[in-house]
């Protein structure tokens, strides 16, 4: 049975992403759910509480393209297209990064890495199918807390380049 979220409007500043939400002034709704520890997902996990499409719930990878560690941002329903987020930036390779060192370079733990307010501005990357939502919900800075807001937003505040980097 899914848990039922907790649902906050915009505001409930508390990590460095609802931080940075409310200081640059855009609209988000902040979704809290308690996190279970033995859940396969965490992704999943989140649109399982919420009640929210996978296709509308996004994970934040931290991946090592040529030596430079880059966001990629991509639906829970899928996986991340390790080729084309090194097209993306101007890369030739790309590899998941060492989950230690995505951690001290955001300041998030994983599974609850946020692409906004990270302790070091990383390039991001958003998946192009983002924009086919009017919302979409990403990890607000903490396992069971995400944050929905307009992809534009998003790709605004992490000035994210848009392409095509999730595979179904």
């Amino acid at each position: 049975m899914p848990k039922k979220p907790k649902k906050q409007q915009s505001g409930g500043g508390g990590t460095p992403a609802t931080v940075a939400l409310t200081a640059a002034g855009v609209d988000f709704t902040v979704h809290s759910y308690d996190h279970d520890p033995a859940h396969p997902s965490y992704g999943e996990e989140a649109a399982e509480a919420m009640g929210v499409s996978p296709d509308r719930v996004f994970k934040t990878l931290v991946a090592d393209v040529d030596g430079a560690l880059t966001v990629a941002v991509v639906p829970v329903a899928g996986t991340l297209d390790l080729k084309a987020l090194a097209t993306a930036v101007g890369g030739k390779r790309a590899a998941m990064a060492d989950p230690a060192l995505a951690e001290r370079t955001t300041g998030y733990v994983r599974g609850g890495i946020s692409p906004l307010g990270q302790r070091k501005k990383l390039p991001t990357v958003l998946d192009a199918s983002a924009s086919a939502h009017p919302t979409i919900c990403v990890s607000g800075g903490r396992r069971g807390l995400e944050v929905e807001l307009a992809p534009t937003a998003l790709a605004t505040l992490t000035n994210a380049t848009l392409a095509p980097i999730g595979r179904a």
